[in-house]
């Protein structure tokens, strides 16, 4: 859909906003505001309303509503003095006012994205033994693969994300496509205390009895290469197939480097700092290791997601679970046929823990792919060898 207004032009689809032809850069929650408005502007619209459809329903300040109205304003070349477009209504909440024509979004740019407009996911939610209520999603058809939570997932956010949204497009139109947010993460409980290794294999265990899945392929990413390898140990009799991506054997407090080690502890410290503030320069540290050949629009997303993902808190307490990990004597008690592919110049985690990762399990294929990104991008240059390796991979 596109919303054409005073010289602009909104386009929900492509997620882009423009002043005739010139882009305009907005951060997520901007954008999500302004469509908001747009789409109620024959209403007024309460900051209730607001938060949960941009925030999910979080407690925010008045500030940071105050700042994102301003910047929807600032965008559209409104401002809290003139409201011509955007107007204040004293103890009631916010109404777009200006003259809106809406167009569809045009067949030539359907055509271009036909799986993320035909397929749709469905969000369900269950509880471990502990109590976490966990958030999962399934989609697609096809022969089941189950994707093992990583640092830092928000199953609605991600879905249409333009950094996650591809991927996981490109899974759903070849399996059916099971994922989750652990504990502490997107649409999941916040209000956790247990983030223990254990506890992230719980959260596996109850999403696939939830979702009654007695035999599937599992998919690890990061952090949860270690989490899959622990639960297809534990549960050789459901795991057909492992597929571990940009995983490591040992955290960086594991590896006998005293530099690793700073490191981890100033990233902690760092996090606790920085992580929920407005202004995204610190989260941009974290965004460049990510996805440092990343455009500036999924640079722009990635900062975002971070803060929509989870607290401060949160976020230090599973990175120090993430790093005091070592799973070297699971290893060897893999059964089942597994695939490692890791990036040469992951700049998260390193080429040689994909390697010790594939030389410690039995049955192991390995695969180098190139490039530098941690999360795998659509413009990547191993992105459709990396499709190709799993497609062939899981059809044996």
């Amino acid at each position: 859909m596109q919303f054409v207004f005073s010289g602009h032009t909104l386009d929900t689809d492509r997620r882009e906003l423009r002043r005739g032809s010139a882009p305009i850069a907005l951060e997520p929650q901007v954008f999500d505001l302004l469509v908001y408005l747009l789409q109620n502007r024959g209403r007024v619209v309460g900051k209730d309303d607001l938060i949960a459809s941009v925030w999910g329903g979080r407690i925010i300040s008045e500030s940071t509503l105050t700042s994102r109205i301003n910047a929807a304003r600032s965008a559209i070349g409104d401002n809290g003095e003139k409201q011509g477009l955007i107007r204040t209504f004293t103890r009631k909440g916010f109404r777009f006012v200006g003259d809106v024509h809406e167009n569809t979004v045009s067949s030539q740019i359907t055509a271009a994205m036909p799986d993320q407009v035909s397929v749709r996911q469905n969000v369900h939610f269950c509880t471990t033994s502990d109590d976490v209520r966990i958030a999962y999603a399934k989609v697609g058809a096809g022969p089941p693969l189950v994707k093992t939570a990583n640092y830092l997932t928000h199953l609605e956010y991600d879905w249409r994300s333009p950094v996650w949204s591809p991927f996981l497009h490109a899974l759903a139109d070849r399996y059916e496509l099971t994922r989750y947010d652990a504990r502490g993460n997107g649409l999941s409980d916040w209000a956790v205390d247990d983030f223990s290794f254990e506890a992230f294999i719980r959260d596996l265990k109850t999403v696939v009895d939830a979702a009654k899945l007695s035999r599937f392929a599992l998919l690890g990413i990061s952090q949860g290469c270690a989490v899959s390898v622990a639960y297809a140990v534990q549960n050789p009799e459901r795991v057909s197939h492992l597929v571990l991506y940009g995983g490591f054997v040992r955290g960086k407090r594991r590896r006998g480097s005293q530099k690793e080690i700073a490191e981890a502890d100033a990233l902690s410290t760092l996090i606790l700092d920085g992580w929920g503030r407005d202004n995204p320069a610190f989260r941009q540290l974290f965004t460049s290791l990510f996805i440092p050949d990343g455009t500036a629009e999924q640079v722009q997303w990635w900062n975002e997601l971070q803060r929509r993902t989870t607290s401060p808190e949160n976020a230090m307490a599973m990175r120090r679970a993430w790093d005091e990990i070592d799973i070297t004597d699971l290893l060897p008690h893999v059964r089942c046929p597994t695939l490692v592919l890791h990036c040469r110049d992951d700049a998260v985690q390193p080429f040689d823990e994909g390697r010790r990762l594939a030389a410690g399990i039995p049955m192991t294929h390995f695969v180098a792919l190139e490039g530098r990104n941690h999360v795998m991008l659509q413009s990547d240059p191993s992105w459709a060898q990396f499709f190709e390796e799993i497609d062939r991979f899981l059809q044996n």
